[in-house]
């Protein structure tokens, strides 16, 4: 396991620890579920971003379509 050390402004430290608090769970624990979040979120953007690239407009146009309607659909 590495250690890294980041440095933030007080006001922004202090937040993060209520947070932390707030979830009964440490600041290093909040942290390494934050990190785990960023990273889930970039890469389902870079499959997205992948599949887009030899993916086709009109089945893309498509799908959005049906979800669009789906979500109408639930209102």
């Amino acid at each position: 396991m590495s250690t890294l050390t980041i440095r933030l402004p007080d006001d922004k430290h202090e937040r993060l620890r209520q947070l932390a608090q707030h979830r009964q769970i440490s600041v290093n624990k909040l942290m390494e579920e934050l990190a785990s979040i960023s990273i889930a979120e970039f890469d389902a953007e870079t499959r997205f971003r992948a599949m887009a690239a030899i993916g086709s407009v009109e089945k893309g146009l498509t799908l959005l379509d049906r979800l669009d309607a789906d979500d109408r659909n639930k209102k």
